[in-house]
């Protein structure tokens, strides 16, 4: 089995940055991707970044450019790193393993102010 525990969340200020952590633990093998979705208030979850075992990357149209998703293998470990935040970035952003399933973690709130 797989376990994602998120962390990093809080508040920042419009043009900000902010890091999200979320470490893995379990069946680390089964995985064969991962990434971080998020859900605003009222809104439908949806996809921010993917990264696969071999640093393939992708990312939404609306973060490109200013979020960055990365893993640490020896830590067990995938980070986004969000730059130039804007309000409309406020969500609850939640990683995600994939491996026969979706696993999800607990989710972390990121909110931004103007």
């Amino acid at each position: 089995q797989v376990q994602l525990v998120e962390s990093g969340g809080g508040l920042v200020q419009a043009g900000g940055s902010l890091r999200l952590s979320c470490k893995a633990s379990g069946t680390l093998f089964s995985i064969h991707a991962m990434g971080w979705y998020r859900q605003a208030p009222g809104k439908q979850r949806e996809l921010v970044a993917t990264i696969t075992p071999g640093d393939n990357t992708n990312y939404a149209d609306s973060v490109k450019g200013r979020f960055a998703i990365s893993r640490d293998n020896a830590k067990n470990t995938v980070y986004l790193q969000m730059n130039n935040l804007r309000p409309e970035d406020t969500a609850v952003y939640y990683c995600m393993a994939k491996t026969y399933s979706e696993v999800w973690g607990q989710g972390t709130l990121v909110t931004v102010s103007s």
